[in-house]
């Protein structure tokens, strides 16, 4: 299970509606959709949500209104990469639609493409192990579930998140 998966059952589980962050950035030819920081701010409105923590101009609004964030701190070179490469390839073979009409781009791009989810994956990977010390810091009303597999997921999902 992965962010987007954990993201949905979490939002099974409290009742409130699962917005894919990704949705809402990326438009046709995978421009940046003018009102992503609109569509946040209305869904931060709402009485329950969820969504993944992608996105810098996004990650205020939403720490803003929060009360959890889920960390899913899987082990990258075990887990994290061979998803990642695995569900890459099967969208790209299957010319799986994502989002607002956007496909995988060839595999080859991976070499010529600085941003290829592959290569961002590979960059950011160690960004959370900062970028979370400094959300607790600076909003302190946040309540930080770190999940470090995926059995820990399962036992979260189904004890304290459901009790």
């Amino acid at each position: 299970m992965g962010n987007t998966t954990l993201a949905g059952r979490i939002a099974a589980v409290t009742g409130g509606p699962h917005a894919e962050i990704d949705a809402l950035f990326h438009g046709p030819a995978w421009a940046p959709r003018p009102e992503f920081l609109a569509d946040v701010r209305s869904l931060v409105l709402g009485e329950s949500w969820t969504t993944e923590w992608q996105y810098d101009a996004a990650r205020p609004l939403l720490a803003e209104s929060a009360d959890t964030v889920v960390w899913l701190d899987l082990p990258f070179v075990s887990v994290t990469l061979p998803r990642l490469l695995r569900r890459t390839i099967r969208r790209r073979r299957s010319r799986e639609e994502l989002w607002n009409g956007n496909i995988e781009a060839p595999l080859w791009t991976f070499l010529t493409d600085r941003d290829h989810i592959v290569r961002w994956a590979i960059r950011s990977r160690k960004n959370y192990k900062a970028a979370v010390p400094r959300l607790v810091h600076e909003y302190p009303h946040l309540i930080v579930v770190r999940l470090r597999s995926q059995e820990e997921a399962k036992e979260w999902l189904s004890g304290p998140l459901a009790g």
